[in-house]
């Protein structure tokens, strides 16, 4: 897979063709001397279990990893904090309302859209939310549903950051 950067042909700040390799996580623009720094994207995943300890997971409904199952979660937008992305993309994909939300830890991921590679950040919380009961697909969702942890099988996880946060749960989960 290309370096993310290679996609960056000219230099956002006056347009110049003369952006080129600074380093391995940046490029200069020779004409103005903008320096443009590749980040990852913030996002979050949400671990939602019910009193069965079973976990929520949903099928996706879009590529990348179309058909496979995932976590409620998404990137975040500007101005958010961790808990409020978190909290907005598991209203949008299940209709759940989060009433708290306890960051656990982060894993490095590539998010592949329209074939450009997004180095993502993703922020994995554990949600506690208002109803288990109630809840419906949505947005990017294809379907949900609650599965029991002795049941979770991690490589039915598309996304690679997701797979490994599945496996770090039931680790931990196991160690109790």
């Amino acid at each position: 897979m290309k370096h993310p950067l290679s996609q960056f042909q000219y230099c956002p700040k006056c347009g110049s063709a003369r952006f080129d390799i600074h380093n391995g996580k940046s490029r200069r623009c020779a004409d103005c001397g903008f320096v443009y720094y590749f980040n990852p994207s913030a996002a979050t995943v949400a671990f939602i279990l019910n009193e069965r300890d079973e976990l929520l997971v949903c099928r996706r409904a879009k590529e990348p990893a179309k058909g496979t199952l995932d976590l409620p979660g998404g990137f975040i937008d500007m101005a958010e904090t961790g808990e409020q992305g978190v909290t907005r993309e598991v209203k949008e994909e299940t209709g759940m309302t989060v009433t708290d939300a306890k960051y656990l830890f982060s894993l490095p991921n590539i998010y592949v859209y329209s074939g450009f590679p997004v180095h993502t950040l993703d922020m994995f919380f554990r949600c506690t939310v208002a109803d288990t009961l109630h809840f419906k697909a949505m947005d990017d969702a294809a379907e949900l549903f609650f599965l029991p942890l002795k049941e979770i099988r991690p490589e039915a996880f598309g996304l690679n950051s997701i797979r490994q946060g599945v496996e770090r749960l039931i680790a931990e989960r196991a160690s109790k």
